[in-house]
C-alpha cells in the first residue's frame, strides 16, 4: 500500500520554541548569576547587619536577604532547566508508528493511504484510505489505559495526569467521514464516492455504531478488503480522486 505522508510534522510552533528556550536559558543564566553574586562578592556581607546585638528590624533585613539568597538562585535555574527540558522533549520527541503504518505491507497495492489530510475546514483527519471501495476514514484512538468513560462522557488522560474532555470517538470519526464527503462531492462529477469510518482501539467494550466500524490494528486489512467495491470506481477515477488528495496533504 501507498502511503501519501505529510510534509506537516507534529513539532511545537517555532515561536514557542524560540519563547521556551529564552525563558529558560535567562531563568538558568540568572540563578548562576545570583549564585555568584551572593557567595563570590562581598555583597551578601555588605547588606548583611554586622553588629553583635542587631535590632529587630535588622533581623528581618537579614533574614529576608539570606532566604533570598538561598532560595532565589536554586529556584530560578531549577525552573531554567527543567524549560529548557521541555522544550528538548518536544522537539526531539518522536510520534508513535501508527496502526496504518504498522499494516502498510500487508495491504494490497490497489489501496492509496495519506496521513494527516487536512480538510478545507481546518479539520485534520489522521488516516484516509482511497481503494476500490471508495474511502475510508480511519481514526486511531488512544491507548486504553489512557481514556476512560462515564456514560456517554469521554476522558482523556493529560501528560500531568489530569483527566480532560475527549469528543467521542465513534461520533468524531463519523462526522470526518461526512466532512470527507462533501468535501470530495465540492467537485462536480458523473458519479458518487461511497465513504466509510472506522475506529482502531483494542478496547473490547467499545461497540460499534450504525456510522462507524470498530476494528483492531490487526483487523485493518481484512475490514477493508471487506468493503464492497464500487462499480464507478474505474482506474481513472481514482486517480483523480488521488490528486485531489495530494492538493490538501
Amino acid at each position: 500500500m501507498q502511503i501519501i505522508s505529510s510534509p506537516r510534522t507534529a513539532r511545537p510552533p517555532l515561536g514557542a520554541v524560540v519563547v521556551g528556550l529564552a525563558v529558560g536559558s535567562f531563568l538558568l543564566a540568572g540563578g548562576l548569576f545570583l549564585a555568584w553574586v551572593a557567595f563570590a562578592t562581598p555583597v551578601l556581607t555588605g547588606l548583611t547587619p554586622a553588629t553583635a546585638r542587631p535590632s529587630g528590624p535588622q533581623l528581618v533585613l537579614g533574614g529576608a536577604i539570606w532566604g533570598f539568597t538561598l532560595v532565589a538562585p536554586p529556584s530560578f535555574a531549577i525552573v531554567g532547566a527543567l524549560r529548557l527540558g521541555r522544550v528538548a522533549r518536544a522537539v526531539s520527541a518522536r510520534p508513535p508508528v501508527r496502526a496504518m503504518t504498522r499494516v502498510a505491507q500487508l495491504v494490497g497495492d490497489e489501496y492509496i493511504a495519506a496521513t494527516d489530510v487536512r480538510l478545507p475546514d481546518g479539520r485534520v483527519v489522521r488516516d484516509l484510505v482511497l481503494g476500490p471501495f471508495g474511502v475510508a476514514v480511519i481514526h486511531e484512538m488512544p491507548p486504553q489505559r489512557a481514556t476512560r468513560r462515564t456514560g456517554i462522557s469521554w476522558e482523556i488522560r493529560r501528560s500531568d495526569g489530569r483527566w480532560s474532555h475527549l469528543e467521542n470517538p465513534l461520533e468524531r470519526t463519523a462526522r470526518d467521514g461526512e466532512r470527507v464527503r462533501r468535501w470530495i462531492a465540492a467537485t462536480e462529477r458523473d458519479f458518487v464516492v461511497k465513504v466509510y469510518a472506522a475506529v482502531v482501539t483494542s478496547d473490547p467494550t467499545v461497540s460499534r455504531t450504525p456510522a462507524c466500524a470498530v476494528v483492531t490494528a490487526d483487523q485493518i486489512p481484512a475490514w477493508l478488503a471487506s468493503l464492497p467495491p464500487a462499480r464507478a470506481m474505474t482506474p481513472d477515477r481514482q486517480l483523480g480522486l488521488i490528486e485531489q488528495i495530494r492538493s490538501i496533504v
